[in-house]
């Protein structure tokens, strides 16, 4: 586990992640970083995957098209 310091950046706040991070994570600087909440009340930090972003675009559409039905099937 790394502990980050919330330092403070200009006007705002922000952490600054080891090199290591950066590289597993496989991002450069202007990157962006994608910050997500998990199931158990924590947090994920990922980097962009264009596959995966594709995917979830479609997902989030089928899932406006087809919301009564989805209801109906969480209701069962």
């Amino acid at each position: 586990m790394l502990e980050l310091k919330v330092r403070k950046i200009g006007n705002s706040l922000g952490i600054v992640l080891p090199k290591e991070s950066l590289l597993r994570l496989r991002v450069k600087e202007g990157e962006s970083l994608y910050f997500t909440e998990t199931p158990d009340g924590g947090y994920r930090l990922t980097g962009y995957n264009e596959t995966f972003s594709r995917q979830l675009t479609e997902a989030e559409k089928i899932m406006q098209q087809d919301k009564d039905l989805l209801r109906e099937l969480s209701n069962r």
